[in-house]
């Protein structure tokens, strides 16, 4: 066997190493859902769930369902207002090209850097006087603000790599800047626009700082608080509490796995120039 062959080798069993440590919490979560109460005190604990049980999922099916709910709705609103703001304003910065555009950029930038605690306690006093807290609305626009600014600056990256002819041409046939973004721009960045779905969507259903802060208590949590409800009521039923983080990991997985091919076409664009 060659050297290059042997090299190949030993990364190929080290990378399949790494990622098999990495993904060891995410099976023992599948293997303990579905575990008896009974084994789990086992020692050595079971590799496999020999007497496997679906008792955990009919618990998160009995009791869950509407955390998921909510969950759903809030993750599918974020997308919405967070794509709504952000393609035009990435649209702006990259063919309007208004004054302050660097300005713009540095503070999207820093916006990034600001810790998520710090922007809830701002959210809840202004939340308070507006009367939003524990509501679903109020939850979306504070996921928006976490998503918004990573979004316009994929979708500024993104449509800078538009050919000018392009829209020269549809001003030519009389379209204006708003008729140009929606029937040119918009269906050409489908990749951006799938990336920064993904990743507003994964950012709001995985929210903890915010849902704690401005939703907790309310008629319409998210699964992350059911999720710490949940621990704190039923801490000796774990294969019902990892089952109920099996379920919530299920949408964002499937989401991942189908747009991963837009989500890499999308984070890459603008980083190549001719």
């Amino acid at each position: 066997m060659s050297r290059s062959r042997k090299r190949n080798w030993v990364k190929t069993t080290i990378g399949v190493a790494l990622t098999g440590i990495m993904l060891f919490p995410v099976y023992w979560m599948l293997n303990v859902s579905l575990t008896r109460d009974q084994d789990m005190r086992k020692s050595p604990p079971d590799l496999l769930p020999l007497h496997g049980t679906l008792a955990g999922y009919r618990t998160v099916l009995d009791e869950q369902l509407p955390y998921l709910g909510t969950s759903l709705v809030i993750g599918l609103g974020t997308v919405v207002l967070t794509v709504a703001l952000s393609a035009p304003a990435g649209y702006a910065l990259a063919k309007l090209r208004p004054r302050g555009a660097g300005i713009v950029n540095f503070v999207l930038l820093a916006a990034q850097m600001i810790p998520g605690i710090i922007m809830a306690m701002g959210f809840y006093a202004i939340y308070l006087q507006l009367g939003l807290l524990q509501s679903v609305p109020g939850l979306i626009v504070a996921d928006s603000t976490l998503a918004v600014p990573f979004g316009v600056l994929i979708f500024t990256a993104f449509m800078s790599g538009i050919p000018g002819e392009l829209l020269q041409a549809a001003t030519t046939d009389g379209a204006g800047p708003l008729r140009t973004f929606w029937s040119v721009v918009l269906p050409i960045s489908r990749n951006a626009v799938v990336t920064v779905s993904l990743f507003a969507f994964l950012w709001s259903w995985s929210d903890f700082v915010f849902a704690s802060t401005l939703g907790g208590g309310g008629a319409h949590e998210p699964i992350t608080l059911g999720i710490y409800h949940y621990i704190g009521n039923n801490n000796q039923q774990w294969n019902a509490i990892m089952a109920t983080a099996v379920v919530a990991s299920l949408p964002a997985a499937v989401i991942l796995v189908l747009a991963q091919r837009y989500v890499a076409a999308g984070v890459t664009a603008g980083a190549v120039k001719d």
